[in-house]
């Protein structure tokens, strides 16, 4: 049966982001059943899933209690549409997740991934500044080698260029600008003197500050590697857009629901966003729901009067399956203390994988924080030697994925500007996994090293 479904897959499955050679390979892995913090392949192999899913599987694989939710409500009430109607499921969740958001993010539109939920934040911020008789606000601020989704508007806001190439034009009017990448704050200066702070700056004084609707941003950045953001950096992308008039949006589809060991990443950084997009840790992955969460104020303005409408939509949008699932896992995440789990071990986490740079002399560097890491690569650290590029490709394409196969290990070697290995386990890993997972991360980077010390 395996070896039909690879056939299978081959002849009539088209995959995502996946290489030709990679998906007609006899050795395409078939995962059949999840548990926990594993998953198992056809052959009856156990892996350890490294990376949630794709960062979205936060309460854990096989969970009969959010399997039970799916199905009541299936017999229930199998689809209806929000739209000029509504259903229980949607405004529960809408409520429960409203209930979580910081400040006066009270109003949430749904719809079915995390690209769907930046495209609609894209038309909101337009459509909201076009009833505020302000139709000039068209362009966007984005950063560098961010990832923002795959739909034309979100990915033009995509900051990662071998993404973008395959499909210009893009959506006139966005604009990139240094990521946090490296960035520190000078001393006795503030995030103010930021490079990547005075590039935003440049851009508008250039551009004319009227004509921008928006500023997209991740908390913690996933493009380029587990970004975390110095002290004071997301107060200044607030300032900056309270002083001109541009909305601020935060773009949590991986950040949301745990994985910085908040409900939300940016209370790590107590700024209020206008807009908040989320989706795969919404449902933990059981289900495809995204949602941008929208401040009152702003989803008062654009439905002010009888003929107040967002002319946006999707069939999709808010199901009754999607939405029950989410309140089964959004409320298991709270009622088993999920996020006190991921504060009390991130430390750790943090620690052991610091640990890992010092008897490795390929690892340049290991960022994040919560359950979100990348340990970037090099040739050698200790000689400052990077990759060549035929460096990269082999360990990308070779080294990495062979040596986690081996050691049973799922996670996700990434070559968005830099080589790096990322990590970003499910939020119920307790102590033991997380050794568990460090201990084949050692394995993996160990034959890193005997690549680039040959």
């Amino acid at each position: 049966m395996a070896t039909d479904l690879r056939k299978d897959a081959r002849e009539h499955l088209v995959p995502h982001f996946t290489r030709s050679a990679v998906w007609q390979s006899d050795e395409l892995p078939v995962i059949v059943r999840g548990d926990g913090c594993a998953i198992y392949d056809d052959q009856g192999r156990r892996y350890i899933d490294g990376l949630a899913g794709l960062f979205c599987v936060n309460i854990g694989h096989g969970r009969g209690d959010i399997a039970a939710a799916a199905a009541k409500q299936m017999e229930q009430l199998a689809y209806s549409p929000v739209w000029s109607a509504t259903h229980p499921a949607a405004v529960e969740a809408a409520t429960l997740i409203t209930e979580l958001a910081p400040g006066d993010l009270d109003a949430v539109f749904f719809v079915s991934s995390g690209s769907e939920a930046v495209e609609s934040a894209i038309k909101f911020a337009r459509q909201y500044h076009r009833r505020q008789g302000q139709e000039q606000r068209t362009k966007f601020i984005a950063r560098d080698f961010s990832y923002h989704g795959t739909t034309m508007g979100a990915l033009s806001l995509t900051g990662v260029p071998g993404y973008r190439a395959p499909f210009g034009p893009l959506l006139d009017g966005v604009f990139h600008v240094p990521n946090t990448l490296g960035a520190t704050i000078p001393p006795g200066g503030s995030a103010r003197d930021l490079p990547c702070i005075q590039a935003i700056e440049e851009v508008l004084e250039r551009e004319g500050p009227e004509t921008f609707a928006a500023i997209f941003a991740e908390p913690v950045q996933n493009g380029r590697g587990a970004l975390v953001p110095p002290d004071g950096y997301w107060q200044e992308l607030r300032a900056i857009c309270d002083r001109y008039g541009i909305l601020l949006v935060a773009d949590e589809v991986i950040n949301a629901f745990g994985r910085l060991g908040h409900w939300f990443g940016v209370e790590r950084f107590g700024v209020q966003p206008d807009m908040l997009t989320f989706a795969k840790g919404s449902t933990s992955g059981y289900a495809p729901l995204g949602g941008v969460l929208v401040r009152r104020p702003l989803a008062d303005t654009v439905f002010a009067g009888d003929d107040g409408i967002f002319t946006h939509g999707a069939t999709w949008g808010g199901h009754p399956v999607a939405t029950a699932v989410a309140q089964a896992n959004i409320s298991a995440l709270r009622s088993e203390a999920v996020l006190d789990n991921v504060r009390a071990n991130a430390p750790h986490l943090e620690r052991s994988l610091q640990a890992l740079v010092a008897p490795h002399p390929s690892v340049k560097e290991v960022r994040g924080t919560g359950y979100f890491y990348a340990i970037e690569l090099m040739a050698d650290r200790d000689s400052g030697q990077e990759l060549t590029e035929e460096q990269s490709l082999v360990l990308l394409r070779q080294v990495l994925p062979t040596a986690m196969r081996k050691v049973g290990l799922v996670t996700r070697p990434d070559d968005r500007g830099a080589t790096m290995l990322l990590l970003s386990p499910p939020l119920i890993a307790d102590r033991g996994v997380i050794d568990e997972l460090l201990g084949m991360v050692d394995a993996v980077l160990t034959e890193a090293d005997r690549y680039t010390h040959r």
